[in-house]
């Protein structure tokens, strides 16, 4: 029941940033007559390394599937705003030891990032996009939950038979801080050296969805 509940916090939050999101199509400078884009994702995200940082031990396992929602808010010449919500759940087992039994942890991840997308070229049908996105990560365990800075970049193709419904494709790639750590190393009058060492945590996710405009 506990975690149904958390689970449906979650879905709440990301219905409020897509509204949120979707609200920006109402100011100045928003392109007139493009539809606002928004669609559901889902595909599998790579990359183990939240799962040994929870977990705190190397465990079997690179990834898991992820589902989502995306909303595009179009500026012009093919420029949008982006707003994306990712969501990914695993189950882990970590290997005993001879004073602790084997056990096996629900992880979750959760990436929040706003940024942009630009498309190219000139059909309207096949419409090919970059995007950057800056945002947090959510991962969390039974016993904890912890939030950190991320930047994200991918690319992919919009494929629209029609204006206002088609299919997206793409991929992206997300680096987060997990913890970052520094100090001065030289100091002289006025001057100082420092050292800064920082741990990221790089996951890579294809996903793809349906494209609605509104």
């Amino acid at each position: 029941m506990r975690s149904d509940h958390r689970h449906e916090q979650h879905w709440r939050r990301a219905v409020a940033l897509l509204a949120l999101v979707a609200g920006i199509s109402c100011l100045p400078g928003v392109a007139v007559g493009q539809p606002v884009e928004v669609g559901p994702i889902g595909g599998y995200r790579f990359g183990g390394d939240f799962f040994e940082e929870v977990t705190g031990q190397q465990v079997d396992l690179d990834g898991a599937p992820a589902v989502g929602v995306v909303v595009n808010v179009p500026l012009h010449d093919g420029l949008f705003v982006e707003a994306l919500f990712t969501h990914q759940r695993a189950h882990v087992t970590v290997p005993g030891t001879l004073l602790l039994p084997t056990t096996r942890w629900r992880i979750d991840v959760d990436h929040w990032e706003g940024g942009g997308l630009q498309e190219f070229g000139t059909d309207l049908r096949v419409r090919p996009f970059l995007t950057g996105l800056l945002g947090l990560t959510r991962y969390a365990s039974e016993g904890d939950n912890e939030i950190r800075f991320t930047v994200a970049a991918g690319g992919g193709v919009k494929l629209m038979p029609w204006r206002r419904f088609g299919l997206r494709l793409d991929g992206r790639v997300f680096a987060t801080f997990v913890d970052a750590e520094g100090g001065a190393i030289a100091c002289t009058p006025g001057i100082c050296l420092f050292s800064i060492n920082t741990d990221i945590v790089w996951q890579a996710e294809f996903t793809a969805g349906i494209v609605v405009g509104f």
